[in-house]
This record gives structure tokens, sequence and C-alpha cells, in this order.
């Protein structure tokens, strides 16, 4: 770090200058213009829920990926199971599951009826492992679900070698990874069909949301039909979304007002607004309602933000190189991306020693995502899900030593730097 960098912030402590804090886990790729565009919706309430712009989103999403489809749901998990459902995959079938992952991609399997067979990650980047993949490979195993973790691609050259040679489905878990890059060709069209998530935490957010992507013309068609089964979402829940993504802006808004992280902070987890995950989904349960659409009110939210998308995405990539700059001098080993790939980073994941000694040197400057704190994130218990402990070792022990800082619009040099100067103090 610079002699320069240090002396700055040397002076802002020193004049007592507080910088305003970034919630990394509420999100920040919101904009005024999306905020309009949800008070646009929420004031006429009758193209609430039905309308145009959910068409206008899945094309709009299809040519941004460079996929032929696109089939938006009220979440990326939706999406997941229908994928497994329209590829006939069901009772006593088996699919291959990374780890560390969320507990709601092992539930969209066992929603199916199939069961999840977890295989452990590279530590070089927190991907599958495709050799211990392959051995794992049996009679009944029907797919391979690859995630492009943080948002670094797998070696998909790789992955379709396995797929190809066990004749498996191979499915890509996209929700990390919107705009990253393998071999010049966006991920979320190598496989048979892949899912991304547009979740508040995501690269664009409509409050909850997902869309799937193929180009396969035949599955397509079953996704659409799929689609069309699940419910619409309540006039009630797309208001509340929406009254979300509001909230968030404002609250996580430096510029806001001062009394905004105290407002937020008092909410804490007692504040009504809607939850991503559902608690039976935390026990592997299937919760009521579980297939949802997406809602016309936040598909144009979601317009508005892949407007925005090439901005969004050269922001991150920049502040996770600055992030690598700053941390590699003092023996923090960055990840690791297959050659021929550029990663979008969602977040930039970093190993530390002592996760919650960084948390309480980090102080108020960030809160720092724990994409993983489980092999199976957010989940009572793995062993809810099928997980054995023991069975993914590298998985277990990443879990223990992740952190993951904030790359989105808010966070700028400054911040940037700040947070590696406190990482590093933790460090030592």
């Amino acid at each position: 770090m610079s002699t320069t960098t240090r002396e700055r912030l040397a002076r802002d402590r020193r004049a007592n200058v507080r910088l305003p804090r970034k919630h990394a886990l509420a999100g920040g790729s919101t904009t005024m213009r999306d905020v309009a565009t949800a008070l646009r919706y929420l004031a006429r309430p009758g193209s609430l829920v039905d309308g145009p712009s959910i068409g206008e989103f899945e094309r709009s999403f299809a040519t941004c990926v460079g996929a032929r489809h696109a089939v938006s749901f009220a979440a990326g998990r939706v999406g997941l199971y229908g994928i497994l459902r329209c590829l006939g995959i069901g009772a006593g079938d088996e699919v291959l599951v990374p780890v560390p992952t969320h507990v709601v991609v092992a539930n969209a399997v066992r929603y199916t009826g199939a069961h999840p067979v977890y295989v452990d990650c590279d530590p070089a980047n927190y991907n599958i492992d495709l050799q211990q993949a392959e051995k794992l490979v049996s009679a009944r195993t029907r797919a391979l679900l690859v995630q492009h973790t943080f948002s670094i691609p797998v070696d998909m050259k790789a992955a379709d070698a396995v797929a190809d040679r066990h004749g498996l489905h191979l499915i890509e878990d996209c929700v990390h990874a919107l705009g990253s890059t393998f071999k010049g060709r966006q991920v979320g069209t190598f496989g048979r069909a892949a899912f991304f998530s547009t979740e508040e935490t995501k690269t664009i957010s409509t409050t909850m949301g997902g869309i799937v992507t193929t180009d396969d013309e035949e599955l397509a068609r079953r996704l659409a039909e799929f689609q069309r089964t699940c419910q619409p979402p309540s006039a009630h829940q797309s208001r509340r979304y929406l009254l979300k993504l509001v909230a968030y802006h404002t609250l996580t808004e430096p510029r806001a007002h001062i009394l905004a992280r105290a407002v937020y902070e008092l909410g804490g987890s007692r504040h009504p607004l809607p939850r991503p995950i559902d608690a039976a989904e935390a026990r592997g349960e299937r919760p009521p309602g579980f297939t949802k659409r997406l809602s016309n009110g936040q598909a144009a939210v979601g317009v508005t933000q892949l407007a925005a998308l090439a901005a969004n995405l050269a922001h991150r990539r920049h502040i996770a190189e600055h992030y690598q700059t700053l941390l590699a001098p003092h023996g923090f080993r960055p990840p690791e991306p297959p050659p021929a790939s550029n990663p979008a980073y969602v977040r930039y994941p970093v190993w530390v020693e002592d996760r919650a000694a960084t948390e309480r040197t980090m102080g108020t400057r960030a809160l720092l995502g724990k994409w993983f704190t489980s092999v199976l994130e957010e989940s009572v218990d793995p062993r809810c899900v099928g997980y054995r402990l023991g069975t993914c070792p590298r998985a277990e022990e990443a879990v223990q030593h992740l952190v993951n800082l904030p790359t989105h619009a808010r966070v700028d040099d400054r911040d940037a730097e700040e947070i590696a100067i406190r990482v590093i103090s933790a460090g030592r």
C-alpha cells in the first residue's frame, strides 16, 4: 500500500472524519433510476403483477448473456427446480452438487425427489473439484451442477468433457456470475441450461428474482410451460419487494441522511420487509407456494438495471483488482481463476486466519459478506439436507476462513483501501 494512501487515511482519522458505512449484505447495485422505476409501478397497481415488462426483461437478459432464451421466476432456486423437472430428473436420480453452496440449491434437487451428491471444492478458487466429481458418477447420476463461485468461472471445457463422457446434463449455477466469461464467452451459455439470481445481494437486484437461460429450443418451450404453471405473485408481495428495494437503497445510500445507518440497524432482524429465505427452506423443507413467477414491476426494475450493467461490471472488476493489489503483498492468497477467464466479482473472496477478528477490526466500516459460513449456507444443519460431515473436507475448512469484500457501486477506491488496511491489520 502506498505511503500516500496511508498518509491520507491517517489524516482522515486524525480529523475524525467518519466515512459512511457500506452495507455489503444489503446490496449496492441500485440507483435512483431503479428507485424511480419501483415507485412508478407502486403508483400503478394495475400493472404491478402482470404486464409487458416481464417479456422485455427476459429478452434483454438473454441478449446480455448471449443466450437464445431466458425464462424468469420468483427466485433462482425456482429456476433450478424448473430445469431439473423439465429435464425429467426425479425420484431415484442423483445430481452432483458442489459445496460450499446455499441450502436452497440442495433443496431444489431434493424437491424433485432426486438425491444431491455433494462434491468438494478446489481451494484455489472454491469451485467444484471436477476430478472428484467424476469419481462420484454412478449409474443413477443424471446431472452435473457447476457453480461459478463468487463469479469465478469453472473450467467449462473440463466440465463439458466430464458431462460428455458420462452422458450427464450440464447445468450452470450462475447466481454470482452475471457478466463473467470463460474463453471470451459468457457463463450461462455452456450447459443445457443455467440459472441466475437477481436477489438483492447479487450483481443486479429486483429484490428477489431468478432467470433461466438456455439455447435448447425444446427445453425453453418446457420451461415456458412450467412458468405458466407457477403461481403469479400477489399484489401485496409484489409491493413489498418494491418497497424493500426503495427502503434498502435509501438506508444504505451514503448521501441520504446522517441517521440512515442507525435506522437500518435499529430495524435489525425485526424489520417487516420480506426475507430471501423461508424458515422451512433452512430446515430442508418445501415451503407452500414455492413455485412462483416474477412480477411485472420487479421485471421493470431488472430492465433498468440491465441498461447499466456494463458500468456495474467494470466497477466491480476494478474494485476487485484494487483489493488484490493491496492484499497480495501482505501474504493474502488471491483466488485463482482458470486460464482465459474473466470473473465479474460480485464479491471479492479473501481467506483469513481469524474471521471473528477480521469482523471486529472492520468495525463500522463495512458488513463483511460471509458467503460461506457453512458448506450449505443458511441451513439449520447441513445434515438436514443429506450432507454427511467429513464428506468434503476442503469445503468444510474453507467455510471457517472465508470473508468476502464488497465490490458494488457504492464502494470507491478509498473505501477499498481502508477495508484492505483493516483486513491486513486483523491478519497481523
